[in-house]
């Protein structure tokens, strides 16, 4: 007779009698009280999970007088036999790319980290100030990590700290000014984290704008083009040093569905369609879906570039008409949003996919990868043209050194 379990929410919550444990080098197995047995599979997915990787901060693996491993949280004084660990377990692969999907469109950021504790690892979110970038650094900094918060408003960047202080008065938080429509500003940014930090685990490209006017920056180029696009990109390259110090590291990059109605082929590909110097030839929304489209072209290329040094680069789309300041620079775009706002997705749900891709275990050895809702999905087929690749990043690269600056790319 086959088993029966009780319906539940979850693939991975184990049926009642049932108990999750781990030997001593980490292979997962499962219990059942009802019947003295023990097995290897999970009883509801039948696949085998693994832990591995370092004990949370301020635990400790300790054997008692009689053999028997147990272990020790420092922070709370307590002991148990229960590794903790066991809340991120992974399920081993029969293929690399096999991802099972764990969460979806309504899963919060939060969800995704239950259980992890972040603790020694260095974030840097650009436009965590507010919207998604605020929820992306607030939910990784109440799981211990060290966030740095990248954004161009001290007096914003400051009421978010404290929002963030208020949960957890203990934080690791820092506000460095990032101001992306001036590359210069992008140098300074990156000299200051390097002056500070020795190491940089997770790059979320989170910054963006959206419905601008057009505008020229200082550095001669379009500005939604620049703060989307060239600026993150010259950020990211820039940090290669601190996220090779820190690997196994992740970079992220925001980018969105509106990438699949970019106009950019191979074919039409150059300078004056992507970063238009006359107001005629821009339409703020195609301009948006060019960038977005540039953002997960270049994240790509960028994977298959750093794939050898173990730098992990992924894209993703949080979700649709999420309601956030982007679409601050138009009312027409104000009156959309908030119309729309009860059907969408809450900010924290708009987090969800960027803090997966920035921490889920089950990415680990993967790279290059692009994400909606919490799960793998193949981006559009402008996106994977090799042709197109090289094009972008080689003119990403020439735009840069036109300005002035240098980049090992």
């Amino acid at each position: 007779m086959a088993a029966y379990f009780a319906d539940s929410d979850s693939e991975d919550e184990l049926p009642p009698g049932w108990e999750e444990r781990a030997t001593s080098d980490g292979c997962v197995y499962y219990v059942n009280h009802n019947t003295k047995g023990t097995q290897w599979n999970h009883p509801r997915t039948r696949k085998r999970k693994k832990v591995s990787g370092e004990l949370p901060f301020g635990w400790e693996r300790i054997v008692d007088e009689n053999g028997k491993i147990m272990f020790a949280d420092h922070k709370n004084k307590t002991v148990t036999y229960t590794d903790p660990r066991l809340a991120f377990a992974t399920e081993e692969k029969e293929h690399p790319t096999d991802i099972r999907q764990r969460f979806d469109g309504s899963s919060t950021a939060l969800q995704v980290l239950h259980g992890r504790d972040l603790s020694g690892k260095v974030a840097v979110v650009t436009g965590a100030n507010c919207g998604i970038g605020f929820e992306t650094a607030r939910s990784l900094a109440l799981h211990g990590c060290h966030v740095v918060l990248a954004c161009r408003n001290s007096a914003a960047a400051d009421g978010a700290l404290m929002k963030i202080y208020q949960e957890r008065p203990d934080a690791k938080l820092e506000f460095m000014e990032l101001i992306l429509d001036k590359l210069d500003s992008v140098k300074s940014f990156v000299e200051q984290f390097s002056s500070k930090f020795e190491k940089l685990d997770i790059l979320i490209l989170n910054a963006g704008v959206f419905g601008v006017p057009h505008r020229t920056t200082v550095d001669g180029y379009e500005t939604l083009f620049q703060v989307n696009h060239l600026s993150q990109a010259f950020l990211t390259l820039l940090l290669e040093d601190k996220l090779t110090r820190g690997v196994p590291s992740r970079v992220v990059f925001v980018s969105s569905e509106s990438h699949r109605y970019s106009s950019l082929t191979s074919a039409n590909f150059n300078q004056d369609i992507i970063s238009p110097k006359d107001a005629s030839e821009y339409w703020s929304m195609m301009a948006y879906n060019h960038s977005k489209l540039l953002n997960v072209v270049f994240a790509g290329k960028l994977s298959e570039k750093w794939a050898a040094k173990g730098i992990a680069v992924f894209s993703l789309h949080p979700g649709n008409l999420i309601y956030t300041d982007i679409s601050r620079y138009w009312w027409v775009y104000r009156i959309l949003f908030a119309f729309v706002r009860p059907f969408t997705k809450s900010l924290q749900q708009g987090a969800s996919t960027t803090i997966y891709c920035a921490t889920a275990p089950e990415l680990d050895s993967l790279t290059g990868l692009y994400f909606n809702n919490c799960f793998r999905t193949e981006p559009s087929k402008a996106a994977q043209d090799p042709i197109l690749g090289n094009k972008v990043w080689n003119l990403t690269k020439e735009m840069i050194l036109r300005t002035g600056h240098s980049v090992d790319m």
